[in-house]
């Protein structure tokens, strides 16, 4: 028998990646050209030149017995102050090596820093909508992830929500920056404030809160957009990257988490994430594409491929009356499902919008329950066009859609009349 902590897991299987396993099956059924697939982050972008260059001189130059073998389990330490250095001319930082540990992705990252601060029922908050491995994540270690209602109006963090959920149980906080899926940027002002809450209630509660900042997306900005890096605004700040968007290599599992000094006792911190990181079964981050990272750390994927992409889709789209969230970061487009067929019928019997509804005393279960089912209904209209979207309810805020424009041009030039279809099944001005 399969444990009891693995069953909600397996009855509630990654919505994204099961969309994933039927764009295939549709493949299979219509022919790749005519399913167009917007469900998985997979970056449709080779890596830089230089990432399979640096491969292949590792392979030439340097002793298999070194390459293949085994390393510290923090990594190798001349790779960990080539980042340390990177991070510090870009941002103005002052880390070294020692505060790196490299590690199998960001999702390992963060289970390492989970693992490393985490008791059992202490709580974790995170912000809807958000990457919902983090649910999993945090169950892993017997922490309870509390979610932070979304200010669906900027998808900036809610403030006013987040006083509300804080309390003396809150152990950590994870944010993810730029957002998936929304592609929103937090912004200096966002962080700022988020910081100034957590001052706060460390000093009242008198224990530190973790904030972790999820940072796989970093580099992947549109617009003059500038990410805060994190780490300057609030002393109890750990960071977790991954190079699998901006350089490309998802399959590779290579990332790191960052432990700055100003951590509460950084020095025993950084020895239990090793340690987390080591008896976690990874024992060390995987060794020639560490070496790699090691030398193309001033590397980065085709960002104008992924911007035409991100102004093709938002302009069609919204040129034919979709809700969309313009993406500042990310490769996500996050778009408000239109009103169905029977929540319209509902409307016009009623009389009444969703908001008079809603101030007239509808709770929050059955709003709820309006925004599932039209998500459903939006979801599989859009598929009778081959059009595969995650429901909003996968990222723990029903009623909007996930459209992973990472894909090639082909596929967002043909999928936008099919687009139109749809909108014009919905009513919209098209």
């Amino acid at each position: 028998m399969i444990s009891k902590k693995m069953r909600p897991f397996l009855e509630n299987n990654s919505a994204i990646r099961m969309m994933f396993e039927e764009g295939k099956k549709m493949a299979e059924l219509y022919g790749a050209d005519k399913v167009y697939d917007f469900s998985l982050g997979n970056p449709n972008v080779p890596a830089p030149q230089k990432v399979g260059e640096a491969i292949k001189e590792i392979l030439d130059e340097e002793d298999p017995l070194f390459v293949h073998g085994y390393m510290s389990n923090a990594g190798y330490p001349q790779v960990r102050e080539a980042i340390a250095e990177n991070l510090n001319q870009r941002f103005g930082t002052s880390f070294a090596g020692r505060n790196l540990i490299m590690t199998v992705g960001a999702g390992s990252g963060l289970n390492v820093a989970l693992k490393t601060v985490l008791d059992p029922g202490d709580e974790v908050l995170t912000f809807a909508p958000y990457f919902l491995e983090y649910r999993a994540y945090v169950t892993n270690y017997d922490g309870v992830l509390v979610t932070v209602e979304p200010d669906t109006e900027t998808f900036q963090v809610n403030l006013e929500a987040f006083r509300a959920k804080i309390n003396e149980k809150t152990k950590a906080v994870i944010i993810n920056n730029p957002n998936n899926p929304t592609g929103v940027v937090y912004s200096e002002e966002t962080i700022c404030a988020l910081a100034a809450v957590l001052n706060e209630k460390q000093a009242a509660y008198g224990h530190e809160i973790y904030l972790i900042s999820d940072e796989p997306y970093r580099e992947l900005v549109f617009d003059g957009a500038a990410v805060p890096f994190v780490t300057k605004y609030y002393d109890n700040t750990m960071v977790v990257y991954s190079y699998s968007k901006s350089l490309s290599l998802p399959g590779e599992r290579i990332g790191y988490l960052l432990i700055p000094d100003e951590v509460s006792e950084s020095a025993a911190t950084i020895d239990a994430a090793t340690i987390a990181n080591r008896i976690s079964g990874c024992v060390n981050a995987p060794s020639l594409i560490q070496l790699a990272v090691g030398r193309c750390v001033d590397c980065q994927a085709d960002l104008d491929f992924y911007d035409r992409n991100r102004k093709t889709l938002y302009e069609g789209l919204t040129s034919m009356g979709f809700d969309c969230v313009r993406p500042q970061g990310a490769f996500y487009l996050w778009m408000k499902v239109p009103a169905g067929k029977q929540a319209k019928d509902k409307a016009s019997s009623d009389g009444c919008s969703r908001e008079t509804a809603a101030a007239a005393g509808m709770t929050e279960a059955a709003d709820r329950k309006e925004l599932l089912a039209a998500e459903a209904e939006f979801v599989q209209a859009a598929k009778r066009y081959h059009i595969l979207a995650v429901p909003g309810s996968s990222f723990a805020c029903p009623g909007y859609v996930r459209l992973a424009y990472c894909v090639s041009y082909e596929t967002i030039v043909n999928a936008l009349p099919e687009f139109r279809k749809l909108a014009a099944d919905y009513g919209l001005s098209v």
